[in-house]
């Protein structure tokens, strides 16, 4: 991967990391999925990648994103 990505996110729900990058898309940001999932199991995580300078700005999505569910 290129320099200065940053990962903002990480999670093993493939859907929660698609919608995560999706929404990031639809502000402007562009970013990355990682997979490091084993590919038998399932297990280990996602991670979403972000351009360190729009880093602070995806964090805020991400966490609005977040307390916006637990809120519905």
């Amino acid at each position: 991967m290129e320099k200065h990505w940053v990962k903002i996110f990480s999670t093993a729900n493939p859907v929660q990391a698609e919608l995560s990058k999706q929404m990031l898309e639809e502000h402007g940001v562009v970013s990355v999925i990682i997979n490091k999932q084993d590919s038998s199991y399932r297990f280990g995580q996602l991670e979403l990648y972000v351009h360190e300078s729009e880093a602070v700005f995806a964090r805020g999505l991400i966490t609005e994103m977040e307390t916006g569910d637990e809120e519905a």
